[in-house]
């Protein structure tokens, strides 16, 4: 994509600017230069790309379209990610500042996930169930839901696009994609990688604006069956308030608060890198960040210790750096979010052992920087543990017994994921069936992958992506029932 030309928004197979002419530029977060204009959509362009998703999986030609050629599309997507992926990484990295080695690690995920999904169009012939009737037959098949609204995070723009983009068309939905309207870049890119594979108009559509319209269009839009969220719980309710309008099916998940348990018998060395990756990965901007860490008594002091030591020596910097490790927040807007939650964790009694403030270095003056942060005497009524603050800031708890552990883990309106650390098997086994998260890692943090599906419990959000669960999220289940019989049953009238 030309960054030196305005970003259009994709409708009915059509590239076009907003009715209103309204634009936004986006900023690359590390120094808030402009790196690109886009058009500003809203409501009206909204509904336009609806109607054309409606026409497109009613009456268009996607209807007649096999699930193997469907499979066929999105491996072919794929390969197109693959061939630009040195170009998709670059927007990846403008758009949201994490490392560009980050983004290419992105890019191979997400060429996984067509190829994964593209795999399984073709794989559900249905099922046939025994019917308690002589002469008849009884099938289950799964169809497309129809319409699909898909709101994807700034945090993994691309990433989280692909979670949704490749299973609902893998079911043979049609799709209208709104990406966060500050990250649209590598939306737009996949987009024109999805016309060049060849998908009639109307079955991808992109609109580009804010969650109060165009967002909100799509939730309350009567003649869109399913949204999909990736967000905020608040917006998240929001957006099941609005879809109850037509009882459309809603697909959410909204984030965490994910427990990092150590116990005392736990690999340490290993134990302290993954703690570090868990909250301080793409500056903590991760729904499944290892934001609380749990560590058992008789180690607590020594593991905080070593955790800070590397802590300190993260190297913040640029994407395209090399040596960078962490970059900047997305926003001002967000900057204030995570400094806000590090003066409520000092006010509720925490003690800060690292960080807590903006860095001092004058390279980093311009971007959206706060420093990898430390609290310690954490408890678990306080707002720093039980509120996602989505930052570089990682709070300690002390605890005593397994089954403190687990009740405190617990303990949250959250159940997105946690972790164990132990070399005791049973124990790891027995405190994993205990949390009650979607996914549970034993000696490990932050692995995913397309087959193993993804979401959470709680306010964690409803439903799954990934896995045969992802693509199932966007089918209907029919009972197909037929009488084989040739014999009347001359229950009415017959002499």
């Amino acid at each position: 994509m030309d960054l030196e030309k305005r970003g259009k928004m994709y409708i009915d197979g059509v590239w076009v600017e907003a009715e209103s002419g309204a634009a936004r530029t986006i900023i690359y977060p590390y120094d808030q230069r402009e790196i690109a204009t886009v058009t500003e959509g809203d409501r009206v362009d909204a509904r336009k790309a609806i109607a054309a998703a409606r026409r497109a999986f009613d009456s268009g030609p996607w209807r007649q379209t096999s699930a193997a050629e469907r499979g066929k599309m999105l491996e072919e997507l794929a390969r197109l990610v693959e061939r630009d992926k040195e170009e998709l990484a670059r927007l990846e990295s403008l758009d949201t500042a994490k490392t560009f080695e980050e983004s290419k690690v992105d890019m191979d995920d997400i060429a996984g996930i067509f190829r994964y999904f593209g795999g399984l169009a073709d794989k559900d012939s249905g099922e046939m169930i025994a019917s308690p009737i002589p002469n008849t037959v009884s099938r289950v098949v799964r169809e497309p839901v129809g319409v699909c609204g898909q709101i994807s995070p700034w945090n993994y723009p691309l990433l989280q696009a692909s979670w949704k983009m490749a299973p609902a068309l893998a079911a043979g939905n049609t799709i209208v994609m709104k990406p966060s309207e500050g990250t649209p870049l590598t939306t737009i890119k996949i987009t024109e990688l999805a016309e060049e594979v060849g998908y009639p108009p109307g079955v991808v559509n992109l609109v580009l604006g804010p969650g109060p319209t165009v967002g909100n269009e799509l939730a309350a839009n009567h003649d869109v069956d399913l949204i999909s969220f990736t967000g905020g719980i608040a917006t998240g309710m929001h957006i099941m308030q609005a879809a109850s309008g037509n009882m459309k099916r809603v697909a959410f998940e909204l984030g965490g608060k994910n427990p990092n348990i150590v116990f005392a018998d736990a690999e340490f060395d290993l134990a302290v890198d993954y703690a570090l990756n868990a909250v301080y990965f793409h500056a903590g901007q991760v729904c499944s960040a290892g934001a609380r860490l749990l560590v058992e008594d008789s180690i607590h002091d020594k593991f905080v210790e070593a955790v800070k030591a590397r802590a300190a020596k993260i190297k913040l910097g640029e994407a395209f750096d090399p040596s960078t490790e962490c970059g900047p927040l997305i926003s001002e807007e967000h900057r204030a979010k995570v400094e806000h939650y590090v003066e409520l964790a000092k006010k509720e009694g925490a003690t800060l052992i690292l960080g807590g403030k903006r860095p001092d270095d004058p390279a980093l003056q311009k971007g959206f920087f706060y420093e990898p942060t430390i609290f310690i005497d954490c408890t678990n009524e306080m707002r720093i543990v039980q509120e996602e603050h989505f930052g570089p800031v990682l709070t300690v708890e002390r605890f005593a017994s397994e089954e403190q552990a687990v009740e405190w883990a617990n303990s949250t309106i959250y159940g997105l994921s946690g972790a164990v650390w132990s070399k005791d098997q049973n124990k790891a086994e027995r405190v994993a069936a205990a949390l009650r998260m979607g996914t549970v890692w034993i000696n490990d943090f932050n692995i995913y992958f397309a087959q193993a599906p993804w979401g959470g419990y709680k306010q964690s959000g409803i439903g799954r992506e990934l896995g045969k669960q992802g693509l199932e999220e966007y089918t209907e289940v029919k009972h197909i029932y037929q009488n084989i019989a040739t014999e009347p049953l001359n229950w009415f009238g017959a002499s």
